[in-house]
């Protein structure tokens, strides 16, 4: 069978023909096209950063990641007054941006994460 593809705003005409071989022929339409350069490979990408481990969390109402994610946003700082309700934390999890919140009015005591963490399910985020 005979295909014509377009590739790059180029026709090329393809045979194809079903055979036991590997290599199948290809047959330019329009003027032979140069080789194109080959492609440097791309640069590795920088292994996740690991996740947050608290080491020792003060008393208090503690602040939970409800699922793994990348923190994205830290509003808040140690010795902040906040209210139930308050935004604390943006969260990324598949691709979302989820808000966590103050579960009760208080002072922050401690925060545990800054921005770009990435967090387990049940990490300690923040101690009120």
């Amino acid at each position: 069978m005979k295909y014509v593809v377009t590739l790059n705003g180029k026709n090329y005409e393809v045979d194809v023909t079903e055979t036991d071989a590997v290599i199948t022929s290809v047959a330019p339409v329009a003027a032979p096209v140069a080789a194109a350069p080959v492609a440097a490979p791309a640069a590795p990408v920088a292994a996740p950063a690991a996740p947050v481990a608290p080491t020792a969390t003060a008393d208090g109402a503690k602040v939970t990641s409800p699922m793994p994610g990348n923190i994205l946003a830290v509003n808040v700082t140690a010795g902040q007054a906040v209210k139930e309700g308050d935004v604390l934390f943006i969260l990324e999890a598949m691709k979302m941006e989820n808000e966590i919140v103050a579960p009760v009015s208080g002072t922050v005591k401690q925060v545990l994460v800054s921005k770009g963490a990435v967090v387990e399910t049940d990490a300690v985020l923040a101690v009120i």
